[in-house]
């Protein structure tokens, strides 16, 4: 590379920063200072939206904030229904504080609503900015504090970033932030984890980050909950035993207590709601074509995977282990029992249980559509109680 061409480079690399913030500029501008108009194409659509909410309420970015604490009764209600939450994302956030300390950004953990239950990083607690909000008990909703990652990922339910005046109010100009909401085991948001920087460089890296490590948090919150079996989940060809993996929780009967947001992406019948919104119950054989027994058999044979079909034609591989032996490494190679080796009898016994399921108990209705006996129905459901 000559000197006019480094020259350039140098320049461009310069100026791309400025760029960036005068482009947000002009988008304030449109959005929030001219009567709310769209602005299609210049801001993330999400950013967008949640502008658009805070105008709806009446907001106006000129506006004070006072970063308001939620009283000391509700404080304690709070925390108190968060507990579980605060006790699984500890260590995460202790390890995510070690990833960014060298980068003036920390870690801030909410729940569901926007309040802070624990932060984590390199905090400067002299700085009002940082102090403000990293107080246990802050509340840093969308409605309190405008547009900011917290408030954007709990409303729009997905991964954000937001530089300097990509924050709805003036007041929250400084602030550069990357979050991702938490899904409990039922597939419900319980939260939100949050990575903020004060006056410091954009690094929209961070949004894949704290994704990451939004999904440790999940992963020990589904753990934490009561369960005999764990199955990791993946695509055949993909290997076991990483945080890429579904992860789906089962009782002794068979029946899944919970599963992490990867589990419910691979099997969307996991996230099916059943009445008021309410996630159903589900048992395991309504989701892969086995009976449940045999993915206890192998768990008692350490790293055993099985190719598994699900009642939608595609296959996964699972690997069912123990709760006594989570936190054993997963073999670099397991073996693998594929689903042609599987017991015919097993196979169809799980499917006459799935249908029958389906027919909500119908048994006469089953046998029809299985073209058997309600004798054979009733022996083979039979089997399983």
């Amino acid at each position: 590379m000559n000197a006019t061409s480094l020259s350039a480079a140098i320049s461009s690399t310069n100026t791309r920063p400025a760029l960036r913030l005068a482009g947000i500029a002009q988008a304030r501008r449109t959005v929030l200072l001219d009567s709310g108009a769209a602005l299609a194409g210049s801001l993330a659509p999400e950013v967008e939206r949640s502008w658009q909410r805070c105008l709806s309420w009446g907001l106006r970015p000129l506006d004070p904030i006072s970063f308001a604490e939620v009283s000391t009764q509700q404080m304690r209600r709070t925390l108190d229904a968060n507990q579980r939450l605060v006790q699984s994302a500890k260590p995460v956030l202790e390890k995510l504080g070690r990833a960014i300390l060298n980068t003036r950004y920390f870690a801030v953990l909410t729940n569901s609503a926007g309040v802070v239950v624990d932060v984590s990083g390199p905090i400067d607690r002299s700085d009002p900015r940082a102090h403000l909000i990293t107080r246990i008990g802050a509340d840093l909703s969308e409605r309190s504090i405008g547009t900011t990652a917290i408030g954007t990922a709990l409303s729009e339910l997905a991964p954000v970033w937001l530089h300097r005046g990509e924050h709805f109010f003036d007041a929250t100009s400084a602030y550069s932030c990357a979050g991702a909401p938490l899904f409990g085991p039922d597939g419900a948001c319980v939260g939100m984890l949050d990575v903020t920087g004060i006056d410091a460089v954009e690094r929209p890296e961070l949004k894949h980050l704290v994704t990451q490590f939004a999904s440790k948090i999940e992963s020990a919150l589904l753990l934490s909950q009561a369960h005999r079996l764990l199955l990791r989940l993946n695509w055949p060809g993909t290997a076991l035993g990483n945080d890429g993996d579904g992860m789906v929780c089962l009782d002794r009967d068979g029946w899944v207590t919970g599963a992490n947001s990867a589990a419910r992406q691979m099997v969307p019948s996991l996230s099916v709601a059943g009445p008021l919104g309410v996630p159903a119950r589900l048992h395991v054989s309504e989701v892969f074509g086995i009976a449940f027994e045999m993915l206890f058999d192998a768990a008692r044979r350490p790293n055993t995977t099985l190719d598994i079909p699900l009642w939608t034609g595609l296959t996964l591989q699972v690997l069912p282990i123990e709760r006594a032996h989570e936190t054993m490494p997963v073999a670099a190679n397991p073996g693998t029992r594929r689903a042609e080796n599987l017991s015919l009898r097993d196979i169809e016994d799980a499917l006459i249980y799935k249908t029958v399921s389906d027919a909500r108990g119908n048994v006469a209705e089953a046998a029809r559509l299985l073209g058997i006996s309600r004798a054979t129905v009733y022996r083979k459901i039979g089997k399983r109680h």
